[in-house]
């Protein structure tokens, strides 16, 4: 198989089914809200075909569970980022009421490469073993429970949408969703797990949608997905975590499938109850 053919496959494939499946999470936050679109938007879906193709590239099973352990790491993150999202806005309004949007990405995602960046450099630094790495995977996927428990402590409206997000939108958001998959792809051929690990979970997903939702509906229907999709995102670590178990040891269509019905019941499903039981309190 030629090189420009394999490219093909274990990148441009999994890129582009991830690009579809950021559109279609747009679309679930416009139509159902902030709280089941945030549970919903956030199952796991573009790590499944980026995990596949990490797996099939990687020969040895221990660089694909080093990749997956940091996962958690970046989903860790991430649910930092969604949070800044809420803090963010409120803070710079307090100074100036324009170009608000533009500020809340520019400082959220200013501050989530930095931390990315620090955690590659330490990563380098101390070289920690595969036990270790999955270690690090399960404490962050630990703390990702605390935070996002308590973005929820309190509810926040979390109101449908009432205008759609343009078909411009949409595309570009499945577009940059399909950059970052193909991102970590390429990074896994390089034997860069740590960066592949964190390019899998890079928040352009995440930005699209708060953005796209942020144009079309305001800033509303946007702050109050963050909760939500904070508790929800976890399951894309519990993925990851059964992934670096289940992937090495059964034909990889089963393992694919058996992790995301195992993440979506243990976690995507208790997290929309426990929303749901908070916001009728």
């Amino acid at each position: 198989m030629s090189d420009a053919v394999a490219i093909m496959i274990e990148v441009a494939l999994p890129a582009l089914i991830a690009g579809a499946i950021a559109i279609l999470a747009t679309l679930v936050v416009e139509r159902f809200g902030g709280v089941i679109g945030g549970i919903l938007s956030s199952v796991p879906s573009t790590i499944v075909p980026a995990a596949i193709g990490i797996y099939a590239r990687n020969t040895h099973p221990d660089d694909f569970r080093r990749t997956m352990a940091f996962i958690p790491v970046g989903i860790l993150l991430n649910a930092g980022y969604l949070v800044l999202w809420r803090v963010i806005p409120a803070q710079v309004a307090r100074r100036t009421h324009s170009h608000l949007l533009a500020w809340t990405v520019t400082l959220a995602l200013g501050a989530w490469i930095i931390v990315a960046s620090l955690i590659m450099l330490l990563h380098d630094a101390f070289r920690p073993s595969v036990h270790q790495s999955v270690t690090i995977g399960i404490t962050a996927f630990a703390a990702g429970i605390a935070l996002g428990f308590a973005a929820n402590r309190k509810p926040h409206p979390a109101p449908r949408g009432h205008n759609r997000v343009s078909t411009m939108v949409l595309i570009t958001r499945g577009v940059v969703g399909s950059i970052a998959i193909a991102a970590a792809m390429l990074l896994s051929r390089a034997g860069l797990h740590v960066a592949s690990g964190l390019a899998t979970v890079f928040p352009v997903i995440f930005t699209t949608i708060m953005v796209a939702t942020w144009l079309a509906q305001g800033a509303h229907v946007t702050t109050g997905a963050v909760g939500p999709m904070t508790l929800g995102t976890l399951s894309v670590s519990a993925y990851a975590l059964l992934a670096s178990v289940l992937f090495p040891l059964m034909p990889l269509w089963i393992a694919a499938l058996l992790c995301w019905v195992i993440a979506v019941l243990t976690v995507s499903i208790p997290a929309f109850l426990f929303l749901r039981q908070r916001r009728q309190r």
